[in-house]
């Protein structure tokens, strides 16, 4: 589907500077972001098996691509959802410090995604975890590492727009951080796709805490696998994007379950059958460290840094052919 394109919409960049634009943020943002938060760049998979528990249910019903190898394997690879969970083990693995994290270049491909300007069937984000003590396990260290990535945010708005005519910075100072059931009781007849576009559209920046848990209407704002987020201490960054009249979200990020709260958000996903999974035994047994960690929308950050109108403009990917047809008919060149 096509969401909000504005008819007299005429990218900034032409295709050769747009390529250039992406390289010269993606570069700039990274090194930002892994000083502030005190990063070093590792690789990381692109598939993993499932008996290892790793991979991201995402909403709970998305289904991994799979495939099948040729070798003696018992069980198919699936592609990545996300490195949520690979995150963490990978920090014990590694050896890392407390106080210091990773950041990976994380690809994945959602198939059922509902392709639209903002989604896409590829994925490509920055997937970071920083390993933390117990007694940093609050919402005050939540908002002060929010805080932290917006001002990087902020300031690789500013370079793009000092480096590029034509490209403003307009992003806000100062970032609004609420809960889902704040937001739910300012607007309690909206949806939740509503709630965040009133709220972001007055506020500009909104960090949109507490997602996962069922709200006072008996639903979640927003549903999230019950093994790698802490719902009472999790949430969205959202952004106002004036070139679609949109909230858009660049990042999803939360401190992660411990060995008490993995338990009780599995019963209450009725998912407790997950705790036999290699990853999940290693939480309840605290084998793992706590952290804190999250994703940055690659394609995103580069939309919404460029003020481009669809995120096939910043992307190569595969489109239905309507999307193909409505985007060239708006005047818009699909990589």
């Amino acid at each position: 589907m096509i969401d909000r394109i504005p008819n007299d919409y005429n990218s900034v960049l032409d295709l050769y500077m747009t390529q250039k634009a992406i390289k010269n943020l993606k570069d700039h943002f990274q090194v930002e972001l892994s000083k502030s938060l005190n990063l070093l760049r590792v690789t990381a998979p692109l598939f993993v098996l499932p008996s290892s528990g790793l991979n991201d249910d995402l909403n709970g019903i998305d289904k991994p691509v799979s495939f099948e190898m040729k070798h003696d394997y018992e069980e198919n690879a699936e592609i990545v959802h996300s490195l949520a969970k690979w995150k963490r083990y990978a920090l014990k693995r590694y050896e890392f410090a407390q106080g210091k994290g990773l950041y990976a270049d994380m690809n994945a491909i959602r198939k059922d995604e509902v392709t639209s300007n903002i989604h896409s069937i590829y994925v490509d984000q920055w997937d970071w975890e920083k390993i933390i003590t117990k007694d940093q396990r609050n919402i005050e260290y939540l908002k002060s590492t929010v805080l932290s990535i917006y001002e990087v945010l902020k300031e690789s708005e500013l370079y793009i727009a000092n480096k590029y005519s034509g490209i403003t910075a307009t992003m806000p100072q100062k970032l609004y951080f609420m809960t889902s059931q704040e937001l739910l009781d300012m607007y309690p007849t909206k949806t939740d796709k509503e709630r965040e576009y009133l709220i972001t559209k007055e506020k500009g920046a909104v960090f949109l805490m507490e997602v996962g848990a069922d709200l006072s209407n008996g639903k979640p704002h927003d549903n999230r696998a019950p093994d790698y987020d802490d719902w009472s201490l999790n949430g969205d960054l959202l952004l106002y994007y004036p070139v679609l009249d949109i909230a858009l979200e660049i990042s999803s990020m939360g401190i992660r379950v411990d060995e008490h709260s993995i338990i009780t958000q599995l019963e209450k996903a009725n998912a407790s059958y997950k705790l036999e999974l290699d990853y999940q035994k290693s939480i309840v047994k605290s084998e793992l460290p706590y952290t804190i960690g999250g994703g940055i929308g690659q394609s995103r950050l580069c939309m919404f840094m460029l003020k481009k109108a669809h995120i096939g403009e910043v992307q190569v990917s595969v489109w239905p052919k309507h999307v193909i047809d409505a985007t060239k008919e708006k005047g818009i060149t699909l990589l």
